[in-house]
């Protein structure tokens, strides 16, 4: 575990980096400021050490043009159509910053937050715990949420991220990880070779501004099937008429929604022999692969990020849950405690 300082803020605050490597080698890099994944180093087939996330070299991007690069996204993850909601009676506003809708917590949600952090030693690794108090009325929400975020890099080579959260009001809360990964290397161009594997038979259908209908649908016969591993690109000219003209799409977990992380994926690259395996506890994983990635954005070490530069596995409640009284609830009331473990365990083959 070092500690080092990142940057500041327009404000003077200081931003802090915690680097954490594990006894295999493998090294994961968080800085405080929105609880952000800046680099994870996962080794090849051969050995070899590559960072397979993208990400910027400076706080600046960070600050001004991040979607979202590997960071702790809340209050709520995903869309709220209208930025609308009521609960117990009163009916909340929310900024519009998606469209018509609210998206990832607003314009200044926890991924724009300075977080507090403290360095933990666990008997399988290494950790860094991660705090933000939100306060009662921020970006619109009802109460003052205690979040607690813990990266543990095990010794077996996953990185695990455990989320907790109290609160005095009830609130609706949906937490999760951004990171865009690529496992042939951040520098490696398009991920539409990786080969998928989603458990999960059934997703949530949406409109054209991505807010789920409340159906929820099976996946077989249509471009979402990944019960068996698929291209990544194989039937992307099936989803152009889809926003962006790739995955963003919310899958509902064969195993999710338990209190023990189940089976979520499985993701392989051909090149390197990196895997990726993903468990969660979560009831559902929104599958991104980088449609809005234009080639503006120069990431760390002057890579160009381009249209499916990455994937993202976002664990998560279903988006836009508040409208939709069959979906799992996201509302957490006081006495409550929010509870979440989601696990990237990284091997090659």
């Amino acid at each position: 575990m070092k500690k080092e300082t990142f940057g500041k803020t327009n404000d003077g605050a200081t931003v802090d980096q915690y680097i954490l490597t594990n006894a295999a080698g493998m090294t994961a890099k968080i800085i405080t400021y929105g609880a952000i994944l800046t680099e994870l180093y996962a080794p090849d087939r051969d050995g070899k050490l590559d960072d397979v996330v993208l990400g910027f070299d400076n706080l600046k991007d960070y600050l001004e043009r991040n979607p979202h690069f590997g960071a702790t996204v809340g209050r709520v993850a995903n869309r709220i159509a209208k930025g609308k909601f009521t609960l117990d009676g009163q009916e909340y506003t929310l900024a519009i910053n998606n469209g018509p809708h609210s998206l990832h917590g607003g314009r200044k949600g926890f991924d724009k937050q300075l977080w507090k952090a403290e360095p933990k030693t666990t008997s399988n690794g290494v950790a860094v715990e991660l705090r933000y108090v939100s306060k009662d009325g921020e970006e619109g929400y009802p109460g003052t949420l205690a979040v607690t975020v813990v990266y543990t890099l095990t010794n077996d080579n996953a990185l695990r991220i455990d989320y907790t959260a109290k609160t005095d009001k009830a609130t609706p809360v949906n937490l999760t990880n951004h990171s865009y990964f690529n496992l042939a290397g951040a520098k490696s161009g398009d991920v539409l070779d990786h080969e998928l594997l989603i458990a999960a038979d059934k997703y949530t259908p949406t409109d054209a501004t991505l807010i789920p209908t409340g159906e929820i649908k099976s996946v077989r016969g249509t471009p979402l099937d990944f019960t068996k591993p698929r291209r990544i690109g194989e039937r992307l000219d099936q989803l152009k008429d889809s926003p962006g003209g790739g995955y963003d799409h919310n899958f509902v977990l064969d195993n999710g929604g338990k209190d023990e992380p189940g089976f979520a994926a499985r993701v392989s690259e051909p090149k390197t022999g990196r895997i990726l395996e993903m468990y969660t506890t979560e009831p559902g994983v929104q599958l991104y692969t980088g449609n809005f990635l234009d080639g503006k954005l120069i990431g760390r070490g002057g890579v160009v990020y381009k249209k499916h530069a990455g994937f993202c596995l976002e664990a998560q409640h279903f988006p836009d849950a508040v409208h939709h009284d069959h979906f799992p609830s996201i509302i957490l009331k006081p006495g409550e405690t929010y509870r979440q473990t989601t696990i990237y365990k990284f091997s090659a083959k």
